[in-house]
């Protein structure tokens, strides 16, 4: 079933998308998949770049961190081109890809991830039955969810009992070095690279976008309002980036 896409009727794209700041909640779904849709081609190759490769590595972190064994069902929320589920997929589970962006779907699906099915769908209202998976991930996707608080609530109803969810997102360094230089280079040059690679726009709504970030505390209390327990984390590269991990009792 390697590559098959689903589609669960979201919203038609249009040819292309205006954005000047930062959209409202009732606008940003429609916002973020013309974004994705758009920037598909290159995102695979801007991801490398911005992130030095650490994205990667990253992610093959998280998956030993949830202790990922065999005859798994795994759900990479978010999908996006797939790096979730390729990298997953050597654990030897069942993927399910689910994505907004249908031509972020297209570009997994030229990837030939065995044991994958790829799902055009909604992380608000996920077309999949009750405790159905035993491991979610998602990378780098909070900040492009219309509402987070109702996605995690999504998650624990189609998790198994025992099942393990993590997450993959940015985070703010401590140190006053890191923060500066970060700042420096997540808000003035990845739009620049994004630019002349891809679309500024689109990766000037990346960095912008930290803003619908939860704080560490509001991000454990929407996981323990969820119904989550066992809730950690652990900061990425000097806190650039935040590996959450929780666990559905």
């Amino acid at each position: 079933m390697s590559g098959r896409i689903q589609n669960f009727g979201i919203i038609q794209k249009e040819n292309s998308f205006l954005m000047n700041s930062l959209p409202s909640p009732e606008k940003k779904a429609v916002m973020v998949q013309r974004m994705f849709d758009q920037i598909a081609p290159t995102y695979d190759r801007l991801n490398r770049i911005i992130t030095f490769g650490l994205d990667q590595s990253w992610r093959k972190r998280l998956l030993k961190e949830l202790e990922i064994g065999e005859k798994r069902r795994i759900l990479d929320l978010a999908c996006g081109t797939g790096d979730f589920a390729k990298t997953a997929s050597k654990y030897g589970p069942d993927i399910i890809g689910i994505d907004f962006s249908l031509n972020m779907l297209r570009y997994a699906q030229k990837r030939e991830i065995k044991n994958t099915l790829l799902v055009q769908g909604d992380a608000l209202a996920l077309p999949l039955r009750e405790s159905s998976v035993d491991v979610v991930v998602s990378g780098f996707a909070l900040r492009n969810f219309s509402s987070i608080q109702p996605v995690f609530g999504e998650i624990y109803r189609i998790l198994e009992s025992n099942g393990r969810l993590g997450l993959l997102e940015i985070d703010k360094p401590t140190s006053t070095f890191l923060k500066v230089s970060h700042s420096i280079y997540f808000t003035k040059i990845v739009p620049f690279i994004g630019g002349v690679l891809s679309d500024r726009k689109a990766y000037q709504y990346l960095p912008d976008s930290e803003k619908y970030l939860p704080t560490e505390i509001e991000l454990f209390n929407m996981l323990e309002q969820s119904g989550f327990s066992e809730i950690k984390k652990k900061k990425l590269f000097g806190g650039v980036a935040q590996i959450v991990t929780a666990l559905k009792r």
